[in-house]
């Protein structure tokens, strides 16, 4: 009840007020994903927001493009025809709600992200986000991730909870615009210091989001956000998965019989909805596709559990 009310409130414009009609149709599209319960890549993160809000936990965001998002999916901010004026529906969530602020920042990924880390080590009952216009750009900020991001618990003792988007994923968009650097990231993971995800679903981000607060202790967590998916037509999550449960480190494969399985790959991010693809057209049904969907801490414990489950598989393959 409270996603469907506030997911009709952040999908409604005020009535007295013009509006573009692109930015109407949009929000149009949304009151119809609220109506049938459903959740794409961009609805659950504004729901992650507004529940968040109504809890009474702040929200700071700042980035390039953040108010509508590099690849136009979130519009938190749209603005009146033939005006200046601005309207932000998160803003508009409950009249008790906390504070949410976004902004869109200068390309100096090195002073945006230090400032934001300072924020969010001043401020941990409230979540403050850093998003990459591309997840790439993160390379300016290298020694803010060196020096503070994966070391400061360590070094003094300071716990932090920011958190990092960084849009990943190869989509033609040439050099400088395609790789995160996953592999960076994980050479700075040890002894738990940070929290490295690669979701495949909305209502996996969705919770991803929502405990960063709901914890008792605060971690930074690396976001490695997609691009193709934003819009991909099997990337939707129901309401019920958002309202139950919480964030799972490993998806295993619903579909799968563990006493035919000859084949187990283990994948993460889009490539999952790639490789589901080609199983359905192969009609593959001696491989099970499990996703990774927390990179560090490592979900070992839940992958042995698998192991067992296909200990019938001849072949394990990691993609």
């Amino acid at each position: 009840k409270i996603l469907i009310d506030i997911g009709n409130k952040i999908s409604t414009l005020p009535s007295d007020k013009k509006f573009f009609s692109k930015t109407v149709r949009l929000f149009e599209d949304r009151k119809k994903l609220v109506a049938d319960e459903k959740a794409d890549w961009a609805m659950a993160e504004l729901l992650a927001y507004g529940t968040l809000l109504k809890d009474g936990f702040p929200i700071r965001f700042s980035g390039q493009d953040v108010e509508r998002g590099t690849f136009s999916h979130r519009h938190a901010v749209v603005r009146v025809e033939d005006s200046e004026e601005q309207y932000t529906p998160l803003a508009n969530v409950d009249p008790k709600q906390a504070s949410f602020s976004i902004y869109n920042s200068l390309l100096s990924e090195y002073a945006v992200l230090g400032f934001e880390y300072g924020y969010a080590m001043s401020t941990p009952n409230s979540l403050v986000i850093w998003e990459a216009q591309f997840g790439d750009f993160m390379n300016g900020a290298q020694i803010v991730i060196d020096q503070y991001i994966s070391s400061a618990e360590d070094k003094w003792n300071r716990m932090n909870g920011i958190v990092m988007l960084l849009p990943h994923g190869y989509e033609g968009q040439g050099s400088e615009h395609s790789s995160a650097r996953l592999e960076r990231f994980l050479n700075l993971c040890a002894e738990h210091n940070m929290q490295i995800v690669n979701c495949t679903t909305p209502a996996n981000f969705f919770h991803a989001l929502r405990r960063q607060l709901k914890r008792p202790f605060r971690k930074p967590l690396v976001v490695f956000s997609p691009k193709s998916l934003l819009r991909h037509p099997r990337c939707v999550s129901s309401f019920d998965d958002l309202a139950k449960g919480g964030f799972r480190e490993v998806i295993d494969d619903v579909t799968a019989d563990p006493k035919q399985e000859k084949k187990v790959v283990v994948c993460s991010g889009k490539v999952y909805y790639e490789l589901l693809e080609q199983k359905e057209k192969d009609q593959a049904n001696d491989i099970a596709l499990v996703r990774m969907e927390q990179f560090y801490p490592f979900p070992a414990g839940q992958l042995i559990a698998l192991k067992k489950k296909y200990s019938k598989a001849t072949e394990w393959i990691w993609l």
